[in-house]
């Protein structure tokens, strides 16, 4: 039987929700849920209704990201998680794809690379993630930057049991504090170097509106997990 795959869209006031929640039913691979998670959204939760039939549409109290993807991933059946932000988009191939490159490397968590989208669904800049020749400098570009989109990651369930789930007393950082934990625990990042995820730049995006917090979180993120990530590549060389 093939595994099932949960993907888990956290939605909070975005009017792209319906092309992220299309993108994710247009996948490929047939064994697949789509949950979303209404983190107490004031507009465009209207725009969910033509799709109530065919995913798991979840409400709860506005708590931030990190809490609408703890929710969902709790609330989730499946034997992986793929996490979809509101206004990206999941290419058809992205779920079979990933999936079957993480069965043949037996892989706990994956990530790919990705396109930059506009507004208008047009593509600004192709295939953006970084290839890295070796584990050692993967792990050394997260002293100073996050390489990994959260988007573009699939985890096997058992992943979260290894390291706990995504720390909900940060807005921003939560994917990178999830990432520095795993590569402390000694999971490997599996990398398959296809864009299979849309990233859309906009105006309202968070990573605009709020970027000198994020830019304050970060460095507090870092600084907390840095000294035992520079011990942890001094035993790697």
């Amino acid at each position: 039987m093939k595994p099932k795959v949960s993907i888990i869209i956290p939605f909070y006031n975005c009017p792209y929700i319906e092309q992220a929640i299309q993108s994710a039913l247009n996948q490929t691979y047939d064994q697949i849920e789509v949950i979303v998670i209404d983190d107490g959204s004031t507009m465009y939760a209207e725009r969910i209704t033509p799709y109530l039939d065919h995913v798991h549409y979840l409400g709860k109290a506005n708590g931030g990201t990190a809490s609408a993807l703890n929710h969902g991933i709790n609330m989730s059946s499946g034997e992986y998680v793929a996490w979809l932000s509101s206004d990206d988009l999941f290419y058809p191939s992205k779920i079979e794809k990933q999936l079957y490159f993480m069965l043949e490397h037996n892989a706990r968590i994956s990530y790919t690379s990705f396109n930059s989208i506009n507004e208008k669904n047009e593509i600004t800049q192709m295939d953006v993630t970084p290839r890295y020749p070796n584990s050692i400098d993967f792990y050394r570009t997260f002293l100073n930057a996050n390489p990994v989109n959260g988007c573009t990651v699939m985890m096997r369930r058992d992943f979260f049991g290894r390291i706990g789930m995504f720390n909900e007393s940060l807005p921003y950082t939560h994917d990178l504090d999830l990432w520095y934990r795993a590569l402390l625990n000694g999971i490997h990042f599996h990398f398959l170097g296809q864009s299979l995820v849309a990233y859309r730049w906009h105006e309202e995006m968070g990573t605009k509106k709020h970027s000198e917090a994020i830019k304050q979180e970060v460095a507090f993120t870092m600084g907390k997990y840095k000294p035992s990530l520079e011990w942890l590549i001094s035993q790697m060389e």
